[in-house]
């Protein structure tokens, strides 16, 4: 009882000191002074422009990356083709690569002097220190999270169901639409709310890319940096709690989904012992 007790103290004490404490103070800061900085540092036309372009960043960045999520699981699960271990292992790079590195490959490829920069500049498309490059680095960080969270549930679920329709003379997009589709469903909205909590707070791959100017290419994250740099702590502070906010929300999210998932899969195993 004692060793337990113990345990849970130091498990608490533990995340108290890396979590709770730091967010708690940077709530207390924001707001020590009264809502008058806050709402002043709020309706900044570089921070409004700041929250607006994190949000259409992830708007762009969160359905590209469960297109392509959904179409790489079901290649991984269902097909058989070479290079199909090439690729498993290459959709798992974000989580090794640094995004300072993910930043610089871009500039690499997209950048003026990059491999396809001249063509890009000639046809006046302007990728690197634009949104485009952002929404490339952003959708670059938060790609595997579709693919494993979808990976495991097309394994359970297996192929049956689906060679019942084929049986049956549907289609396959029809099949997919179906039949796979609701069965995958919480392993995609669950890679969602990851890759949309990724996306929201992306920090080293955009800044590489973005230019970091306010008012132009500047995000909330990088809004927080450059208001601490310029000594504006409040401004850096007010950017750090909306971005906690959206954090909580994503998290809350998840795990609303994470029980809504539990208490179907229950109900399915329920149904399958009657």
């Amino acid at each position: 009882m004692r060793s337990r007790l113990a345990l849970r103290t130091v498990a608490l004490g533990y995340l108290a000191l890396l979590l709770i404490l730091p967010i708690g103070l940077i709530f207390f800061r924001t707001f020590e002074d009264g809502l008058g900085p806050v709402w002043d540092a709020l309706t900044n036309p570089d921070t409004i422009h700041a929250l607006w372009l994190t949000i259409l960043i992830t708007l762009i960045a969160v359905p590209a990356n469960t297109v392509f999520g959904v179409a790489a699981a079901l290649m991984l699960v269902r097909q058989r083709f070479p290079g199909r271990s090439v690729l498993n292992a290459v959709i798992d790079l974000p989580f090794a690569l640094s995004p300072i590195v993910v930043g610089l490959a871009l500039i690499l490829v997209y950048g003026r002097t990059g491999w396809l920069g001249g063509w890009l500049n000639a046809n006046g498309i302007q990728v690197i220190f634009a949104l485009p490059g952002m929404v490339l680095a952003t959708i670059f960080v938060s790609l595997p999270f579709v693919v494993r969270e979808v990976v495991p549930v097309l394994r359970e679920i297996g192929t049956e169901q689906d060679e019942a329709a084929w049986t049956l003379g549907a289609s396959p997009f029809a099949t997919f639409r179906r039949v796979t589709l609701p069965a995958i469903r919480w392993g995609i909205t669950y890679g969602v709310v990851l890759t949309t909590a990724r996306a929201l707070g992306e920090f080293g791959a955009v800044s590489v890319v973005s230019g970091k100017l306010a008012g132009r290419t500047e995000t909330l994250t990088l809004r927080v940096e450059n208001e601490f740099q310029r000594f504006d702590l409040v401004g850096a502070y007010t950017a750090s709690v909306v971005l906690a906010i959206l954090a909580l929300v994503v998290v809350l999210a998840m795990n609303l989904f994470r029980r809504e998932t539990d208490g179907d899969r229950g109900a399915a195993r329920q149904q399958a012992v009657r």
